[in-house]
């Protein structure tokens, strides 16, 4: 169910945005490139390529600005889009979110721009990364960075060692490339689902929120009002803790607590947007992430 609604939202959300940068999405005219005289129906030859644009349109019109597809991992969800760059459209939609202060999701948690993929596996990702940080890092081009890095159903990666590794390719292309965790002006992104490794340079990392549709919209006052819940609840989980040793809690509170919290959870959801060619910089898919942001 959730993933139903991550997908018509994302559709909502990005055909909204996408139509503001790249114009009302195009669509093969059937009837404009089958019309012909009668003359020309006589015609074999006229005939024959009549029947040919027509197979041609027929595969045109299913593919879409905006595509979802089996992601193979649980809680995530692909987008497939067509002549979209990834990074400047997230861009685009949080900076406005960001301005506004307008939510406009309910169920999408972030949204990351991913643009290359390769093996996970960490000599495909040092080879593949030589190349692919180059628009970036490589000398006349610089800047600070700090690499975030996440795997789901994985277990053969290390997580030092791929940042280490990869940071070490960032300063091999520019030594002027420093190490920023604080505010940075570039972020890369590593996504590793399953044995695939996407991907992503993005900016504005730490003032659009990690790139979360909730957080990005909300006012300072809703910060600070957000930071006091954060510490109240703390207080009170150290109380509840108290009173579960002292057996003053009942377990069936404890399942009612346990199964809210897990009804919250569920109403979050993350996006991201891929490249589905493999190894090459993309212009076409997203992905779309159920679950907590980490």
């Amino acid at each position: 169910m959730n993933e139903r609604k991550c997908v018509a939202e994302a559709y909502s959300l990005l055909g909204e945005y996408g139509e503001q940068l790249y114009g009302p999405e195009k669509f093969s005219d059937q009837d404009d490139k089958l019309s012909g005289s009668e003359e020309e129906e006589d015609d074999v030859e006229a005939a024959l390529k009549k029947e040919i644009d027509q197979i041609r349109t027929s595969t045109e019109q299913k593919l879409r600005r905006f595509q979802s597809v089996e992601s193979g991992a649980n809680n995530v969800v692909f987008i497939r889009t067509l002549g979209i760059e990834p990074e400047k459209l997230v861009h685009h939609i949080l900076k406005d979110m960001h301005t506004t202060k307008k939510k406009k999701t309910r169920v999408i948690l972030r949204m990351l721009p991913i643009s290359g993929t390769c093996k996970a596996f960490l000599e495909d990702m040092k080879k593949y990364t030589e190349t692919f940080f180059e628009p970036w890092f490589k000398a006349p081009n610089k800047g600070t960075f700090q690499i975030v890095y996440k795997a789901r159903n994985n277990s053969h990666m290390s997580r030092e060692e791929v940042i280490k590794e990869l940071a070490g390719i960032v300063g091999s292309l520019n030594p002027e490339n420093k190490v920023d965790l604080n505010n940075p002006e570039y972020t890369i992104v590593v996504e590793i689902i399953k044995t695939v490794c996407c991907l992503s340079v993005v900016k504005d990392y730490v003032l659009f929120r990690k790139y979360n549709l909730q957080e990005v919209v909300k006012t300072n006052k809703e910060e600070g009002q957000q930071n006091l819940s954060s510490v109240t609840e703390e207080e009170s989980s150290k109380e509840i803790k108290s009173a579960e040793d002292s057996n003053e809690l009942k377990s069936g509170d404890r399942l009612q607590s346990e199964e809210e919290n897990i009804e919250h959870l569920q109403l979050r959801t993350r996006i991201s947007i891929l490249t589905d060619k493999r190894g090459t910089k993309p212009e076409s898919t997203t992905i779309h992430k159920l679950g907590r942001s980490l």
